[in-house]
């Protein structure tokens, strides 16, 4: 391949560019659900990526902020249902601020990489892959700083509903982002290149895309079955609701009578399904082991507990001997949803909004795990569906099938609980396990390892559902390799710009 001229002015102006971020936000929205259009991903990613090419700092700091801002203003548009407008800006600001920063690196690596490679064959090949590392780096700076990281936007876990999906079991769901922006940002480059008067080149792309389109998922092996029972009640679960004492149980207990006299393994309930600290009310505690007496089977219920003077979002496996001897708190409870950091400081800004979150949860460190006569049960609480951490260590725990209890009740009405669902399924088909989603409002689903449903339980219903669920041991590449894939191309994206910005100082 021949060397080109590098053009040092970017392919639009600057006015253009902010445009193109804009509409990236929003084909990129779109991707997830409730739209669900997965194919729009690739779309808004190669806007963006046209957008920063050739910008300064300056420059692609601007493009960021208006793609970061206006994606995260859509995408977390169900954070203003109750509280308002100020917690959502507050979050879309924040979010769109530090993906703007994260933006910075792959605008330096249009200007230094080219200048430091200027072959064709470092224009096709080492930009792009240093793009899409910084791409993933990107989203693991996101995802963990500050207060614990908010890793709800990956670009991986747009394709729930795609036949992408698979690759995620190899490389894990930052692996798959990667290999979605790589393809995009060689095809950019193959036309500001002008290859297709030689199409050889062109063959890298083709064979990347063939790779994302017919990637199997990696295999796990049949362990046998389990029958599990989850139950919506549809109780007034919200933080606003107006209830009656013990409401929130009696809708729970409603929705599983017609399950009794069936033969379960276990039953499921979803977070907040309990109105209080079994541990602390006796009347609750008894209201449990009737359940799980007349079920038959032990109940998988969360509430708020209070051990040592703290506050944990449990999760607890009750039985019909009247107590749970196995429990699970919440690894990240949700700043300024469940604790508020630095509450001095951010009390004085907005003392109304402060002032109504009473309890401090404290993040749990006892393991995702439950026994179910001899079978592990991998959990997650709530939004701890999109930690890697928490499901990793499920699963290289010995987790055979995968539970996650979640509360949407303040979300009613938006795409929240959908999106949660899609996160759901993505892990599913990372992990090789069976998922059981429950809310307390919906959607809930039983969903295959391969991803598909089983079964599922509209929004706003009370009802249950009941499936042999199969359960899967061994573990997949994606969740061996994931997390190690995620630093190497972080780290490695860094160290890639710092070189080319070296060898572009001294070309």
């Amino acid at each position: 391949m021949a060397e080109r001229t590098i053009r040092p002015r970017p392919p639009m102006p600057l006015w253009a560019a902010s445009i193109a971020a804009a509409a990236a936000a929003l084909l990129m929205n779109l991707a997830y659900p409730a739209a669900a259009i997965w194919v729009l991903a690739f779309p808004a990613t190669a806007l963006l990526l046209l957008a920063l090419i050739g910008r300064r700092a300056g420059g692609a700091l601007l493009v960021g902020l208006v793609y970061g801002i206006l994606f995260f203003a859509l995408l977390v548009s169900w954070t203003s249902r109750y509280l308002g407008p100020v917690p959502w800006a507050a979050l879309s600001v924040l979010e769109g601020g530090l993906t703007a920063l994260a933006l910075i690196p792959i605008a330096l690596a249009y200007r230094w990489i080219p200048r430091a490679l200027p072959g064709a064959w470092g224009r096709m090949l080492v930009l792009p892959v240093v793009v899409a590392a910084l791409w993933v780096g990107r989203e693991v700076f996101v995802g963990s700083w500050p207060y614990g990281g908010f890793p709800w936007a990956r670009i991986g876990m747009s394709q729930a509903e795609s036949p992408l999906a698979p690759v995620s079991s190899w490389l894990g769901v930052g692996g798959l982002g990667f290999l979605m922006v790589l393809v995009v940002a060689m095809l950019i480059e193959a036309v500001r290149l002008r290859l297709w008067r030689r199409p050889m080149p062109l063959l890298v792309p083709a064979a990347l895309a063939v790779v994302l389109l017919a990637t199997p998922q990696f295999p796990t092996a049949p362990a046998g079955e389990m029958r599990i029972a989850a139950v919506q009640g549809n109780g007034p679960t919200g933080y606003f609701d107006e209830r009656t004492p013990f409401a929130v149980v009696r809708a729970q207990t409603e929705a599983t009578e017609p399950l009794y006299g069936e033969d379960v393994d276990l039953l499921v309930w979803p977070e907040g399904s309990l109105d209080t600290d079994p541990f602390q009310n006796e009347t609750l505690a008894r209201q449990l082991t009737l359940v799980s007496t007349r079920i038959d089977a032990p109940v998988l219920a969360n509430a708020a507990t209070a051990r040592n003077d703290l506050y944990w979002n449990t999760s607890m496996l009750w039985t019909d001997a009247g107590g749970a001897e196995q429990i699970h708190d919440k690894r990240h409870p949700v700043p300024f949803g469940e604790y508020v950091p630095d509450r001095d400081f951010y009390y004085a800004l907005a003392p109304d909004l402060i002032g109504l979150i009473g309890r401090e949860y404290t993040p749990g460190i006892n393991p995702p795990l439950m026994d179910i006569d001899g079978a592990l049960v991998g959990l997650a609480i709530c939004f701890d569906v999109i930690y890697d951490d928490v499901i990793h260590e499920s699963v290289t725990g010995g987790a055979e099938v995968l539970v996650f209890q979640t509360n949407n009740a303040d979300f009613r009405g938006t795409a929240e609980n959908l999106q949660q669902l899609a996160f759901a399924r993505m892990r599913a088909i990372e992990t090789g396990r069976s998922v059981v989603n429950v809310s307390t409002v919906g959607t809930s689903q039983i969903i295959r390892p391969d991803g598909s449903t089983v079964t599922s339980l509209d929004a706003d219903e009370a009802g249950a559902m009941l499936e042999d669920v199969e359960l899967r041991s061994g573990l997949t590449a994606g969740v061996v390799l994931g997390p190690w894939v995620q630093q190497i191309l972080l780290w490695g994206g860094l160290g890639a710009l710092a070189l080319g910005w070296w060898r572009a100082r001294r070309a």
